[in-house]
């Protein structure tokens, strides 16, 4: 019985890590674009923590121009998943089990943001028009609706355990880098910064349902910015960086015996990553 190859076995070491930096490089790129245009035209991510009554009449306002932003923004977001999987391969450590798991980890964290960025698409277009063309009955409902989506899609499975997942990951690569020098060992270190500052946002998530929960305003912007910005150079790092070639060879068993002659092939392994 035939077996299909593995496509990520098939690639040489240095043409899928400069895939996988690719995308990495792109995805992060592209929705630190997505998010800035957001960010200008909607008040993204301020707005996030507004009432009904200040976010539908807003986004009724952005009309459509601003449901493709949001749906531009969840899907520039949704590249990030592709590179996050090759990535074991890339580094050549398809073995280990822990960035096996964080490999996962890091997926479905890509996967719950993605619910989250895409309920402003599918979701809240309907809200916001009934709470700016009903009557007070229907605008309490419409709000009631939309607090109760925005909690469970928003804050719960988009910011919560999504960003929760999505440092986890981070976390798990930073420590094997600087463990095995698969990469240099300053992308660990200051991914490992990152992580941390981006984990102090659940504070302003939490307080969302816990009052006076201690929030450090600046912990959102910084936190997802210097994040993105070490995916960037992870995504460069692998991009930019070669395999070393091993040049000890390896003697072939067969001709290792009296009075033949050395045959040499290159060493097991040689082209694993850096």
């Amino acid at each position: 019985m035939s077996v299909r190859p593995d496509p990520a076995r098939s690639l040489p070491t240095d043409a899928l890590r400069r895939v996988t930096g690719s995308l990495f490089l792109v995805g992060s790129i592209a929705f630190a674009v997505a998010a800035t245009v957001l960010s200008s035209t909607f008040d993204w991510p301020d707005i996030l923590r507004e009432p009904a009554g200040v976010v539908l009449p807003a986004f009724a306002v952005g009309g459509t121009s601003l449901v493709w932003t949001w749906f531009a923004t969840a899907w520039t977001y949704a590249i990030l998943a592709v590179p996050v999987l090759l990535l074991p391969a890339a580094l050549g450590r398809r073995d280990d089990a822990a960035l096996r798991v964080a490999t996962y980890v890091g997926a479905t964290s890509v996967l719950l943001s993605l619910i989250g960025f895409l309920r402003w698409v599918f979701v809240v277009p309907a809200l916001a028009q009934s709470y700016v063309t009903g009557d007070a009955t229907t605008r309490a409902a419409a709000g009631a609706a939309w607090t109760a989506q925005h909690q469970f899609g928003g804050a719960l499975l988009g910011e919560h355990l999504g960003q929760l997942m999505a440092v986890g990951w981070s976390v798990t690569v930073c420590i094997i880098i600087v463990r095995t020098r698969a990469l240099p060992r300053w992308l660990g270190l200051v991914g490992l910064a990152a992580s941390l500052l981006y984990l102090l946002n659940q504070g302003d998530i939490l307080a969302t349902t816990i009052p006076g929960f201690p929030v450090w305003d600046l912990a959102g912007l910084l936190g997802s910015t210097t994040w993105g910005l070490w995916v960037a150079a992870l995504g460069a790092t692998l991009l930019l960086r070669r395999s070393r070639r091993g040049s000890a060879p390896v003697r072939s068993r067969a001709d290792t015996g009296a009075g033949t002659h050395a045959v040499t092939r290159p060493a097991a392994g040689a082209a694993t990553a850096a």
